[in-house]
């Protein structure tokens, strides 16, 4: 009876450990896998890593390194998220049962001990001078946005050139220059893709010819030239070109990633401004910048108008655009700023103020888009006279204000007679319209401005002795936009020993027959220039073209009294220049030889020199056309 109770003793027990494990089975866990897992008993003692092969090679240990932690992942099941335990686990080389120290306990506030100072100063030394990653990043070594490939000069022209001396040349010259091919010349040269002379820095090269362009008037490349060099290696002179550069393109924002960089600690009115406009534009924040110029003008940081136009165009990204009213009254000049800032408004500053300042003004307002047609066409004279817009950008120019609906009284009636000097059915008609553009030559800039204007038109007329009278205006238009090909269709047709014929002599692309002492006697009879100054020039330009023999040259110099043997420290220049076929410098003293503000500043020695010079070089073209353009203007 007892075994009976016992077997069924068993059962029951047995019957329970099955029930327990189907309701086990039954109330499986609906977690991820380890989510239930019991947390993994804490390391009571820190384990010893096992040694290094004895082929690893041990890692060098630093003076004064006690340990490293070292978080190891234990092997598990694939279904199982391992828990990382960190051990503390000793450099190679220390001995594995060397003591372990207890780890420093770390402070609450581990900068609170540190001076403020030094940690604003540790943060200015670590920020980055450069917004370019490193791999993208423009080589200073060579310069320039006019490569050769485009019509630049090579670029190697400048490779050996002497950093002092070419600085030197550069600051010398002022901007003004006789010529309007000189002019071109100059621009093409400065414009180049160059290499950075020998002893000189990258962003100096660049900030140099930027200024001489800025002085020229060449706004447009003046920028472009600043723009080649990454914002975060600018120096001084650079930093200071590219203000010039950007307030004369009516561009005040494009300094901001420069004022961000090396400029961050200028100081001076115009920096001043500049950093509260950026703040306003760059950062969105335009209320704190207005603030910022509100304080400079309670403070008197610069004259009250430059502070009202940074408050006009700051203003723009505010929210609240402030309306500010620009007051002219007081303002004695036109500054740089308060150009750059009127044009980037929207502004045309009083007309006394422009007058007063003349081509400063004018070079800067013919390429503003903001300004109406009539004020860029009245500042397109300027332009054109001096080099800065060719023929085809003046004829656009005339276009545009031909199309609008109610175009200006002055500029509208030209525009018509310039299409009909181009589009009339009769040559009469066409002739009589450019002699109409061309005007009664009162004012000589002028005068020469509308010989641009009328260049391709010019060449539609073809040659005839008929128009003998008109051919000297007509070749000397067609030679301002260097077609010389179309003024040698009337060397058939003009007297030899005219002022025409005297103009084909020098400008055509071959000399065609050789050319007599007595055909240079009948030029220099009918020549009424001052000092017979014409002739002389005729004359300097034959010579440096080699297109008048030695004999002839010799006796027509005695005649005229003019000694081209005379030597100066710029002629040896100029011709050891031409010697050694390097375009760049040749370019560059030409330029230098040529300023003045008219041609009767000119020496016919300087003019022999540089027509000389640029044949030998490889610029005969040019060569041409500043000689021929020398007989037109005087």
């Amino acid at each position: 009876m007892r075994r009976v109770h016992l077997r069924l003793a068993l059962l029951a027990c047995a019957a329970a450990g099955a029930l327990s494990a189907l309701a086990v089975t039954a109330q499986e866990s609906l977690l991820p896998p380890g989510f239930d897992d019991k947390p993994a008993a804490p390391v009571r003692k820190p384990q010893a890593p096992p040694r290094p092969a004895a082929s690893s090679t041990p890692a060098p240990t630093r003076p004064g390194a006690a340990a490293v932690v070292n978080v190891q992942r234990p092997a598990s099941s694939p279904t199982a998220q391992a828990v990382a335990v960190p051990t503390v686990q000793p450099l190679p080389g220390t001995p594995a049962t060397a003591p372990v120290a207890a780890a420093p306990v770390a402070v609450a506030n581990g900068l609170g001990d540190i001076d403020p100072a030094l940690i604003d100063q540790l943060i200015a030394s670590a920020k980055p001078r450069a917004d370019i990653p490193p791999q993208a990043q423009r080589s200073l070594s060579r310069v320039g946005f006019f490569d050769q490939a485009d019509g630049g000069f090579p670029a190697v022209s400048s490779h050996y050139l002497n950093g002092p001396f070419v600085a030197g040349l550069l600051s010398s010259i002022r901007g003004d220059l006789v010529s309007r091919w000189g002019h071109i010349l100059l621009r093409r040269a400065l414009a180049s893709r160059l290499d950075t002379p020998v002893g000189m820095n990258g962003a100096d090269w660049a900030a140099l010819r930027a200024e001489v362009l800025l002085r020229m008037g060449e706004a447009d490349a003046a920028r472009a030239m600043v723009q080649e060099v990454d914002s975060g290696f600018y120096t001084k002179t650079l930093e200071n070109a590219a203000m010039g550069s950007f307030l004369a393109t009516a561009d005040p924002v494009g300094l901001c990633p420069i004022t961000a960089l090396t400029a961050a600690g200028r100081s001076g009115p115009d920096w001043t401004l500049a950093k509260a406009i950026c703040t306003a534009f760059t950062g969105g924040e335009g209320a704190p910048a207005l603030a910022v110029l509100d304080n400079a003008m309670r403070k008197g940081v610069a004259a009250k108008i430059d502070i009202l136009l940074a408050q006009k165009f700051a203003g723009a990204a505010s929210q609240g655009h402030r309306a500010v009213k620009i007051e002219w009254t007081g303002v004695g000049n036109l500054t740089p700023w308060r150009t750059g800032l009127a044009l980037a408004t929207g502004l045309e500053p009083p007309e006394a103020l422009r007058k007063q300042a003349g081509a400063a003004y004018a070079v800067l307002a013919v390429r503003a888009p903001m300004l109406p047609l009539a004020a860029r066409a009245e500042a397109a004279d300027v332009a054109a006279e001096r080099g800065i817009l060719s023929a085809t950008a003046m004829v656009d120019l005339y276009s545009e204000i031909h199309a609008l609906d109610e175009p200006d009284g002055t500029w509208g009636p030209l525009a018509d007679t310039l299409r009909s000097a181009y589009l009339a059915a009769e040559v009469a008609d066409r002739l009589s319209a450019i002699r109409s553009l061309w005007g009664d030559g009162s004012d000589p800039d002028r005068a020469y401005s509308r010989l641009v204007l009328t260049a391709y038109a010019a060449a539609r007329i073809t040659p005839s002795a008929d128009l003998s009278g008109d051919a000297k205006g007509l070749i000397a238009s067609m030679l301002t936009a260097g077609l010389d090909r179309n003024a040698a269709r009337w060397a058939s047709v003009v007297p030899a020993g005219s002022e025409a014929w005297g103009l084909i002599a020098l400008a055509a692309p071959a000399k065609s027959t050789a050319i007599s002492a007595d055909t240079l006697g009948t030029f220099q009879s009918g020549d009424t220039s001052t000092g017979g100054l014409r002739s002389r020039f005729l004359l300097a330009g034959l010579m440096g073209l080699g297109r008048v023999d030695p004999a002839t040259a010799r006796r027509v110099s005695d005649d005229l009294k003019l000694d081209l043997a005379r030597e100066t420290r710029w002629t040896r220049a100029i011709d050891a220049a031409a010697a050694s076929e390097n375009p760049v410098l040749v370019a560059l003293l030409a330029g230098f030889g040529m300023q003045g503000s008219g041609w009767d500043k000119m020496t016919p020695l300087h003019l022999y020199h540089i027509v000389a010079a640029l044949r030998r070089a490889g610029l005969e073209g040019e060569a041409r056309m500043i000689a021929a353009e020398a007989v037109a203007r005087v």
